[in-house]
């Protein structure tokens, strides 16, 4: 195997797992800032206050997404491995 491969592989690698976390923390992200956004207009303090809808964003955009997201892991996977094969030969 070339270092150029290696390199190649690894910055994909490093692009899907980019993608795929991006498509969960981006969506809690925002409802944090809403949350805090609520929270300082009515002055209400409480550090727990933030995290059910947080977590209940990130549910449902996993539960959204989760279809496509398992999808693009194994057209990678298999993408890996044929080209696995192509180096092997």
């Amino acid at each position: 195997m070339s270092p150029d491969v290696a390199v190649d592989l690894v910055a994909e690698a490093l692009r899907v797992v980019m993608l795929l976390v991006v498509v969960l923390v981006v969506p809690g992200l925002i409802m944090g800032l809403v949350v805090a956004v609520v929270q300082a207009a009515t002055q209400i303090n409480e550090q727990t206050l933030s995290f059910l809808p947080r977590l209940l964003v990130t549910l449902v955009a996993l539960i959204l997404a989760g279809h496509w997201m398992t999808g693009y892991l194994m057209d990678y996977c298999v993408s890996v491995f044929q080209r696995a094969a192509t180096l092997a030969s």
